[in-house]
């Protein structure tokens, strides 16, 4: 099995779509194989990969929400070693339809851990709360990486995310780690996105990757091509970016699978 990775943050609009779109082509690029899990009901990743989460079946939706429903009837490849899990508008729903089942936090990781041996690193978008959908990516998850906007109310949310890993590493997921945090949405001319970074690396210093996702206007177009930044503007800064987190993410996952060996 490879390395499971929750892209996560309760708040809304810091990256973590972008992130899990990319950060997965970029490590495809280096070689690995990748699949892309959507729990989010908005649906973003889905549709960003040339899918209607609107009328896509059967779905992570099917997954967590019916019995027998396998990974591999739902996994459809995006491309060159790159696979998705699409989502759909229906886990609006799962976390209603699942509230009273004795297996509710494990409705991901069972599967996953089941049918996903042959991929290196399955990455899973997480919608902007933390609900159950956002606890079964956790409970499946080897580790988190959370997106951090480069803005001061952003990041008086990371307490809640952190509290959050801690209560399923000591309830559901003893093995959880936090791969790192991550600056995006940074502005290299604007005083307060670097004394934003500069807290961030205050207060969490080797969890802060090295890698800083500046606003880029390539990550902005890239959605309505349906395409990774890495293959609509592959020359960008926002793509030569992703290249160098997918480096660090690969170095960090090795360092933390040798030290938990």
């Amino acid at each position: 099995m490879g390395h499971i990775l929750a892209i996560a943050n309760q708040k809304g609009g810091v990256g973590k779509t972008t992130t899990v779109i990319n950060l997965g082509a970029a490590l495809a690029e280096r070689g690995q194989h990748v699949l892309l899990v959507d729990l989010d009901p908005q649906g973003a990743l889905t549709a960003c990969s040339g899918f209607d989460p609107y009328t896509l079946t059967p779905t992570t939706y099917s997954l967590l929400a019916q019995d027998g429903v396998r990974l591999g009837q739902i996994v459809r490849p995006i491309g060159e070693r790159l696979w998705l899990a699409p989502g759909s508008v229906d886990l609006a729903a799962a976390e209603y339809l699942l509230m009273n089942r004795p297996d509710r936090a494990r409705r991901l990781a069972d599967p996953l851990r089941a049918e996903a041996e042959q991929v290196a690193y399955v990455l899973i978008d997480t919608p902007p709360s933390l609900g159950l959908l956002t606890v079964n990516a956790l409970t499946a998850a080897d580790a988190v990486l959370v997106p951090v906007e480069c803005r001061y109310l952003a990041m008086r949310g990371i307490r809640a995310i952190l509290d959050s890993v801690g209560t399923v590493r000591d309830r559901l997921n003893p093995a959880l780690d936090l791969l790192g945090l991550l600056p995006t949405m940074y502005q290299p001319a604007s005083t307060h996105s670097r004394q934003v970074v500069e807290e961030l690396r205050s207060a969490f210093h080797e969890r802060v990757f090295d890698t800083v996702i500046e606003l880029d206007e390539a990550l902005a177009t890239a959605p309505a091509a349906r395409l990774p930044v890495l293959l609509h503007r592959p020359e960008s800064a926002a793509a030569a970016a992703y290249r160098r987190l997918a480096s660090e993410v690969e170095a960090r996952s090795t360092a933390a699978t040798a030290a938990a060996g």
